[in-house]
């Protein structure tokens, strides 16, 4: 008789939480935040409500992890080698700037993510608890990457000196998210050249 196989807990839990994620961010896209519940994600991911309850204690904290775990492998694909966590710097701030940039665009056109985003973003307007998780768990981290590469082009003259980093960095990555929510323009890569190349025009060190 072959010997049994000891079932992999670690395996079998890593699946029931990705069908959890993948389950949340389907019905929030489908279904809008207000309507979604734990009970539908439960029942869409195939396990038991018990489940989540044991892992999160709410509702906005499963979603929360799940656009934050959809957002960490969006950034490992497009950075191409699995770093996640890195910011670009060849030396040419503004090939560095659009890089990153471009990356955004293709993350908010994505027809995945897109329906979740929106609908996460719209509730974050309403719900002020939901909004400061949203930003101490993903928009800080981001900035923080930003601010810690242009601080770095300040110091090799690139920027003038007077430049504030995170003011900057407003000025980079809102325009891409105004035209995103308003859906009036097409958000391409060739406009986040143009943000860019119109942003360091402004910030750049005069000879």
């Amino acid at each position: 008789m072959a010997p049994q196989r000891t079932p992999d807990s670690h395996r079998r839990s890593e699946r029931s939480r990705r069908a959890i994620y993948d389950a949340a961010l389907a019905l929030v896209g489908e279904v809008g935040y207000g309507r979604t519940t734990i009970e539908g994600i439960a029942a869409r991911a195939g396990v038991g409500k018990q489940t989540i309850y044991r892992w999160w204690p709410s509702k906005a904290a499963v979603l929360m992890e799940a656009f934050l775990d959809m957002a960490a492998r969006q950034a490992a694909e497009a950075a191409g080698d699995g770093d996640a966590h890195g910011f670009p710097d060849t030396g040419d701030l503004a090939a560095d700037l659009k890089t990153v940039l471009r990356a955004t665009v293709d993350e908010l056109n994505d027809p995945a993510s897109q329906a979740p985003t929106r609908a996460l973003t719209a509730e974050a307007v309403m719900d002020p608890a939901l909004a400061a998780q949203f930003v101490e768990r993903l928009l800080e981290p981001q900035m923080r990457l930003y601010v810690t590469r242009l601080r770095a082009a300040q110091e090799a003259g690139e920027l003038r000196a007077d430049v504030d980093p995170r003011t900057a960095v407003e000025l980079l990555v809102a325009p891409l998210t105004h035209r995103w929510l308003l859906r009036t323009l097409p958000l391409t890569h060739a406009y986040a050249d143009a943000v860019v190349d119109h942003a360091l025009r402004g910030m750049s060190a005069r000879p």
